[in-house]
């Protein structure tokens, strides 16, 4: 067998390996793990208390999950370079090299390989072992088909020794999945401010700091004025100084707090200034404040003052909060990755008046984007009442046919529907697509009358290629009744 072919082959049973673990619905915001095509296997939670790498290894394992691959390959190579005796150094070694396998890179590829010899060389118990000898062959078959030689010659032994003969037969291509759709990027929430904790220009200017962290021991309504007057500045000079008198006012509880900030975001030239003030504005918690906020939606240009305003309006516990987000995220007049932000904290809220909302507001919107942000949120709520909605959207053939999967997909996840009802739907819906998207809701869902519709379409379905997908499915299914079906399939004469 030519070196590529044996390449493509590896590959193609490591595109297997990747579809092992079945895709299910995270939590919401932040502990959204979906990624774009596979789902992105995690360490395991840290299990050895007082192991000296538990912290490293803590900080690794985040990086993963965020998908920062660079820095958790670096601090996963760490553990078994600083802390051989850790009970993590093994296992460490092979989630570095997955990461590095993640990066894609042809030096990466090689620094994974490296690593998981290592793994095999010091630690030939870890537990992930057998994953790491998949993961090399996923390797190894990747390089092969890129042209390295080193590799390929790899690949053939390991190709000749699995097989027992030097052309073995290369593996069936796996049917290709639906490429699920991408959850939303959760925005960032801004970084609060640290009050007091940036140096000012000079010398000079860090004693006026002083005198200002003096005002704080004074009567409120003896300091205010002294900040008033620092903030009706609008030398560039006086911008550090500003920053700091906003802090000040905010913390002050005297009526006009949120006039003076308010003031601050719409006329102070210095950005930072505008936006520590919103900051501040939100953490003083009254409805006044809450109507400045929802002011500065309504006549602020600023698209990063918009947002910051957003955000602070989704951390209001308060009715009129909510409503202005509504009404913020209904404009078609400000930038919709805003609106986005708008649609995406009104799930989060997960107010009976906020799904009602969203519901109603997916028929008025024109951007499918906007419209795949609503379904989401949605689904991030839950509830019976959103599950039939969704359910709906997926049966309205009036809609798009990717809009109807991403509906279909979303109600599959959220746990809302019965099984039954998903399997029924099976048999009315006519398009391909969509009968190709159940069967991947049904292959995310343990129910036992999941497995049961799967197998029911791998023996019976019309349209073979219908029951390929069945049956790749099946085969990730460690139910025996799925292996049972198989082996009917496999006997029939």
């Amino acid at each position: 067998m030519h070196y590529m072919q044996i390449g493509l082959a590896l590959a193609t049973m490591g595109a297997m390996w990747e579809y092992r673990t079945p895709l299910m619905a995270g939590p919401a915001w932040p502990s959204i793990e979906l990624v774009a095509d596979r789902v992105e296997p995690s360490p395991p939670t840290p299990w050895i208390q007082g192991d000296p790498a538990d912290s490293l290894y803590r900080s690794a394992r985040e990086a993963l999950s965020r998908r920062d691959y660079r820095l958790a390959a670096s601090l996963f190579g760490q553990i078994p370079a600083r802390f051989a005796r850790s009970g993590y150094a093994g296992d460490a070694l092979y989630w570095q090299a997955f990461a590095l396998y993640r990066l894609g890179g042809d030096g990466d590829l090689r620094k994974a390989l490296a690593a998981l010899k290592s793994q095999r060389k010091r630690f030939p118990s870890a537990a992930t072992q057998g994953d790491a000898a998949a993961l090399e062959r996923r390797i190894q078959g990747e390089l092969a088909r890129r042209g390295d030689r080193e590799a390929a010659e790899s690949v053939f032994v390991m190709t000749t020794d699995i097989a027992g003969a030097a052309n073995p037969p290369t593996p069936p291509t796996p049917p290709t999945p639906p490429t699920p759709p991408t959850p939303p990027t959760p925005p960032t929430p801004p970084t609060p401010p640290t009050p007091g904790g940036e140096r000012c220009a000079t010398d000079d200017d860090d004693m006026k700091v002083a005198a200002l962290n003096a005002l704080q021991q004074m009567d409120a309504a003896k300091a205010r004025p002294i900040l008033q007057r620092l903030l009706a500045r609008r030398d560039p000079a006086s911008a550090c100084l500003r920053r700091k008198a906003v802090f000040l006012i905010a913390q002050q509880d005297q009526p006009g707090t949120e006039d003076i900030l308010l003031q601050s975001v719409r006329s102070d030239p210095d950005l930072e200034v505008r936006r520590q003030a919103v900051f501040w504005l939100s953490q003083v918690g009254t409805d006044r404040a809450v109507s400045a906020l929802d002011s500065i939606l309504r006549f602020s240009k600023d698209p990063e003052i918009q947002e910051k305003a957003v955000f602070a309006l989704s951390q209001q516990d308060n009715p009129r909060a909510q409503q202005a987000l509504r009404a913020y995220s209904e404009r078609a007049d400000i930038p919709e990755n805003i609106r986005e932000k708008a649609i995406f904290w009104l799930g989060q809220g997960g107010s009976p008046e906020n799904a009602a909302f969203l519901r109603s507001l997916f028929g008025r919107l024109k951007s499918d984007e906007l419209k795949k942000k609503v379904l989401f949120s949605l689904s991030q709520m839950g509830g019976d009442e959103n599950g039939r909605w969704l359910m709906a959207i997926a049966r309205d053939t009036s809609q798009t046919l990717e809009m109807r999967k991403q509906a279909l997909f979303w109600a599959g996840q959220g746990g809302e529907i019965p099984i039954t009802d998903l399997t029924r739907l099976y048999d009315t819906m006519n398009d391909r697509q969509m009968r190709e998207q159940l069967i991947f809701v049904y292959s995310q869902r343990d129910e036992p009358a999941a497995l049961d519709k799967l197998i029911e379409i791998a023996k019976k379905d019309p349209n073979q290629e219908l029951r390929k997908r069945a049956l790749f499915w099946l085969g990730q299914s460690d139910d025996a009744r799925a292996v049972q079906a198989i082996q009917d399939i496999i006997d029939q004469p």
